[in-house]
């Protein structure tokens, strides 16, 4: 299975890193090493000084599918869930500014947490989902999906003109605003529409 992630899919998020407004999805790869166990805390690595926390919905594939159009995509998905994408923000601006790739910001070990899933049927919209994470008991990042620059299925239409989806893939589509920098006996908690998808302990 692999991790498509996308970045700078809110508008919020992009301006709060000054970062500019892509023209289609900008798209990363993190690879299965970089799923955090499950039950497991999640430990700062050595070669970073400032991990930031990214909130995401998260689909799972569940069809085999390449150059899927939007109008089918949600027949390739089920569930929707919550996930971190963790970041190694000192990392990845000292990478972008030398023009070089983000992977040893954004793909390193335990980068990627997968909360729990829902079935997409209990939700009226997937246009209009709300979610949050809290920190210690405060929210820091509070997001919708109508707030997307490019819609789930828009998304798989266009990560599947380059990538066959395979069963089990998992697609991270991007944060909103809020991101920041996580410490030792942090806990974080997230929530879709109310309902706590993981429970994360940093050490």
């Amino acid at each position: 299975m692999k991790i498509i992630c996308i970045g700078r899919n809110y508008a919020n998020h992009i301006a709060e890193l000054n970062n500019e407004r892509p023209a289609e999805p900008v798209v990363f790869l993190k690879p299965d090493s970089a799923i955090l166990l499950k039950q497991h805390p999640f430990v700062i690595p050595e070669f970073s000084e400032d991990i930031h926390h990214e909130i995401e919905l998260i689909v799972k594939i569940t069809k085999v599918g390449k150059y899927i159009d939007a109008k089918f995509a949600g027949n390739y998905y089920d569930e929707i869930g919550l996930g971190i994408d963790f970041t190694a923000r000192d990392l990845q601006q000292s990478l972008k500014e030398k023009g070089l790739p983000w992977e040893k910001a954004k793909a390193f070990d335990g980068s990627a947490v997968i909360g729990d899933f829902l079935p997409k049927s209990q939700f009226e919209s997937l246009d209009n989902l709300s979610f949050e994470l809290k920190n210690n008991g405060t929210v820091v990042q509070a997001g919708n999906s109508s707030n997307m620059i490019w819609s789930i299925d828009e998304l798989i239409a266009d990560v599947s003109k380059y990538f066959t989806l395979k069963i089990g893939d998992i697609l991270f589509t991007g944060t909103p605003a809020g991101v920041a920098a996580v410490k030792p006996n942090d806990v974080l908690e997230g929530y879709l529409e109310g309902n706590k998808l993981f429970r994360i302990q940093v050490k």
